[in-house]
């Protein structure tokens, strides 16, 4: 794949990524944010007393 051509037009050079890069980082952000509220959660119902 060649990184720079100058017959290139400033539509193309703005094309996306054909690896999909920006979708794995929007999906591996995603699944970290809800793992962390899920980790969050857990200790947050772990760490309340029952009531009497």
């Amino acid at each position: 794949m060649e990184t720079y051509d100058p017959n290139k037009s400033t539509t193309e050079v703005r094309q996306a990524s054909p690896r999909k890069m920006n979708a794995r980082v929007l999906v591996t952000s995603l699944i970290g944010v809800v793992v962390l509220f899920a980790i969050i959660y857990t200790i947050y119902t772990l760490t309340q007393s029952n009531p009497t």
